[in-house]
C-alpha cells in the first residue's frame, strides 16, 4: 500500500525515492555507471526533494544511500563540469551550475528540520563526504572510504565540509585529510568519530540504517524535531548557554502544551504505547 502525503513528492532523474516503512524516506543516489557522482542539476533536484521533506508532516526521517557497492557519491560530475566550462551561459544555466542554499545534493549545508541519516555503501569523495559531514547519523559499510580530493584537480571543499571537519575532529586532523587529499577507511572514520558505527556486512549496511530509523520514529515528533535543533545549535553555536536558551525560548512553552506530551504522559502512566498524533511545532 503507497503511503498517503498531503502532496506528491517532487519528481527525480538522478534518484530512486521509496517509503520503505512509515515515516521514513529512502533516497538512493542512482548513477552508479557514473560512481554516484552528481551533475549540476542533481543538487536542485535534492534541495525540491528534501524541501518537501520536511513540510510533510507525515515523514519523520530520512536515509540517503547509493546505488550498487562501489560507492556512495563521488562527488562532482566532473566530466559534466569540464564539457560546460567555458561555455557562454544565461543567467540562469549559471544558476543551476551553482549549489542551492542546502549545499551540495540539497544536504551538505542544509539545516532543515527532520534528521537525515546516511549508509554509506562504498567511498564518500567531495562532496559525497561532504554530505556526511552534515547528516545527522553515518552508518558506514566496511568497505567504505573518505576522502576529499578537490585540491587534486585545483579546486577545494566549498560544500561546507571543511568547517565541519575542523568541528568534528579538530584542526590538526581535518588539516592533514584536506591537504593531503589521503583517503581513510570506515574504521579509520569510526575512530575519529566521523561515522556512528560500520555495519556489520556490506549487504546489511541500508537495513542496520533502517532500524536506527525505524527507532527513532517510536518517540514523539515533536521531541525528534527540538530534540534536533538543540543538538544543531549547539553544534553551530559556540555558546552552550545561548544554544540552550535559544531552544528553550522557541519550544519549551509549544512542546509542554502540545497533544503530543499529554500522550506521552497518559501512555507512561498506564504502560501503554502511545499513539502519537504529527507534530505542530
Amino acid at each position: 500500500m503507497s503511503p498517503s502525503f498531503q502532496s506528491d513528492p517532487p519528481s527525480t532523474t538522478h534518484y530512486r525515492v521509496s517509503f520503505p516503512e512509515p515515516h521514513i524516506m529512502l533516497v538512493t543516489i542512482d548513477r552508479e555507471k557514473q560512481r554516484n557522482s552528481l551533475p549540476s542539476y542533481a543538487h536542485w533536484e535534492a534541495h525540491e526533494l528534501f524541501t518537501w521533506f520536511d513540510h510533510e508532516p507525515s515523514l519523520l526521517v530520512a536515509v540517503v544511500t547509493g546505488a550498487g557497492n562501489k560507492a556512495f557519491c563521488a562527488g562532482q560530475d566532473l566530466q559534466e563540469q569540464n564539457t560546460k566550462r567555458g561555455n557562454e551561459k544565461t543567467a540562469s544555466q549559471k544558476a543551476l551550475l551553482t549549489h542551492p542554499p542546502t549545499g551540495f545534493m540539497g544536504l551538505s549545508q542544509r539545516k532543515g528540520v527532520k534528521p537525515v541519516l546516511a549508509a554509506v555503501n562504498g567511498f564518500a569523495l567531495g562532496g559525497g563526504f561532504e554530505i556526511c559531514l552534515n547528516c545527522d547519523i553515518v552508518v558506514a559499510s566496511p568497505t567504505a572510504e573518505f576522502g576529499l580530493p578537490e585540491a587534486q584537480v585545483g579546486l577545494f571543499a566549498a560544500a561546507g565540509g571543511l568547517p565541519r571537519l575542523v568541528r568534528t575532529c579538530g584542526m590538526q586532523v581535518a588539516t592533514e585529510l584536506a591537504l593531503t587529499c589521503r583517503r581513510i577507511s570506515a574504521q579509520e572514520a569510526l575512530n575519529l568519530r566521523l561515522i556512528n558505527r560500520i555495519s556489520k556486512t556490506p549487504e546489511s549496511l541500508v537495513e542496520e540504517c533502517l532500524a536506527i530509523a525505524s527507532r527513532i520514529v517510536q518517540l514523539s515528533p515533536d521531541a525528534i524535531l527540538v530534540t534536533r535543533q538543540g543538538l544543531r545549535a549547539a553544534w553551530e553555536n559556540p555558546s552552550v548557554q545561548h544554544a540552550t536558551s535559544q531552544i528553550r525560548e522557541m519550544y519549551a512553552d509549544r512542546v509542554v502544551k502540545g497533544e503530543n506530551f499529554k500522550i506521552g504522559v497518559e501512555a507512561f502512566v498506564k504502560k501503554t504505547k502511545p499513539q502519537w498524533v504529527m507534530p505542530k511545532i
